[in-house]
């Protein structure tokens, strides 16, 4: 095969990531946040309000698979929450406040983030024969720094953030506008992803081969989704990658 390009998932295959919506101390900081900005909330109405937005976004959504959107949820807070003293801000102030509290929310509640082993190791050594590019259900507001912080960022172009579309993974267009990007047909690019519905079905229903990374989760076996190569380490994709290439 004419292998020319890499797309890869982030969160459960190359970035090792625990997180916690529900910890009392990120409503409690955003609370007394925004007290600063004129507005005086419980922590619980801070959290209960959030939610709200967030499963009323979804709801409106006529996609199969609803993507939400942190900063608009946090812009529209603001928009119901604020007060005279509020609306008196900078323009400048108030449009940055949106992705600072999406940025704050998501550092709050974050307890790990690391790279599994091996990955940047791994992919030094495919960058210089390969393209690469990341398709992630996530956030930009979360993704981007969170690529950074583990020193990956500069490894991939494009990166397909699913919060940027209004829809997830399986979802085709996903995958496709990473092909279409890298300018490569399906057949020219293997996806690497931990999940078998979401990266394995999604990347084969374009017509990409998807290598499954196993060891990184707890996968129900699923019986009418077949990947196309397994790893257990993430040292094993270039043998992977070869794979596919000596096939012709």
């Amino acid at each position: 095969m004419d292998i020319r390009a890499l797309i890869f998932d982030v969160n459960g295959t190359l970035i090792d990531i625990e997180t916690d919506e529900g910890l009392e101390e990120i409503y409690r900081a955003i609370a007394h946040f925004l007290t600063y900005q004129g507005i005086f909330l419980h922590r619980g109405e801070v959290r209960d309000l959030y939610f709200q937005i967030m499963q009323q976004q979804r709801a409106k959504s006529a996609e199969m698979f609803a993507e939400w959107d942190a900063v608009e949820v946090w812009r529209e807070f603001l928009h119901n929450k604020a007060s005279d003293y509020t609306r008196s801000l900078s323009k400048e102030k108030r449009e940055q406040l949106p992705l600072f509290l999406a940025e704050l929310h998501r550092g709050i509640a974050r307890k790990r983030l690391r790279l599994y082993p091996q990955v940047q190791e791994t992919l030094d050594q495919l960058r210089s024969r390969y393209s690469m590019a990341v398709v992630s259900d996530a956030q930009s507001a979360y993704a981007i720094p969170e690529l950074r912080a583990v020193g990956l960022l500069k490894y991939f172009d494009p990166i397909i953030v699913s919060g940027d579309y209004g829809y997830r993974k399986p979802d085709a267009r996903l995958f496709q506008k990473a092909l279409d990007a890298l300018q490569v047909r399906p057949e020219q690019a293997l996806f690497l992803g931990n999940d078998l519905y979401r990266d394995i079905f999604g990347a084969q229903q374009v017509g990409m081969k998807a290598i499954f990374v196993s060891a990184n989760q707890e996968n129900t076996p699923n019986q009418t989704i077949s990947p196309d190569y397994t790893i257990y380490r993430f040292a094993d994709l270039p043998q992977a990658v070869n794979h596919f290439v000596a096939l012709g």
